[in-house]
């Protein structure tokens, strides 16, 4: 039986760049931020076996070639960092532009993932059915994991939850086993540490 850690890359990213406005930082470009220092030093102590990031398939978009295409390199540049350091990088779903409100009332077009949650979900499930699973470590705080929380708790899978100091997911608090919350102050070490 293995400890594995699933990241819901979107989700995950969404938070730090939270972070990052919120301590009036100047947002990195992400795919060369050291994740792999900062998962090291949030579970340090808990020895995993995988880690895998999750993130949905970048298209390009017509409308917005150039950005469609910067989209895509950076996705390929953080793939390729991840897995030098032995991460694996899964594609599933898809991202896809969507048009939103923005905080001025302007309709702005934003890319969004979409199949990530649920291929995490089938995944951490297919494990603990299969009796390979030991540990999990839920590296994304959306809700939509709850009934996949359910299953792995039901099937005596140990629950870990790594959210953020800045806003926790008190569902996943409160249905995992264990809470790990990541400081401010570590993401932005993490961030320093790729300008040196």
């Amino acid at each position: 039986m293995i400890n594995i850690l699933f990241v819901d890359s979107q989700n995950f990213i969404k938070k730090l760049k939270e972070v990052f406005v919120a301590e009036g930082v100047q947002m990195p470009d992400l795919s060369l931020y050291d994740f792999d220092g900062l998962f090291n030093k949030a579970l340090q102590g808990i020895v995993l076996n995988r880690r895998i990031f999750y993130s949905g398939k970048l298209l390009m978009d017509e409308e917005n070639r150039k950005k469609s295409y910067e989209l895509i390199q950076r996705q390929r540049i953080m793939k390729n960092k991840l897995e030098e350091v032995g991460f694996e990088f899964l594609i599933s779903g898809r991202v896809r532009p969507h048009l939103e409100t923005d905080f001025n009332g302007r309709m702005v077009k934003i890319f969004k993932e979409k199949g990530v949650d649920v291929r995490m979900a089938v995944d951490m499930v297919s494990l603990a059915c299969d009796g390979n699973l030991k540990t999990a470590v839920i590296a994304s705080s959306d809700s939509d994991l709850q009934p996949a929380v359910k299953e792995l708790k039901n099937r005596g899978v140990e629950l870990i939850y790594l959210g953020f100091e800045i806003s926790p997911n008190k569902g996943l608090t409160f249905t995992t086993d264990r809470t790990i919350l990541i400081r401010n102050a570590e993401v932005i070490e993490f961030f320093a540490k790729t300008l040196i």
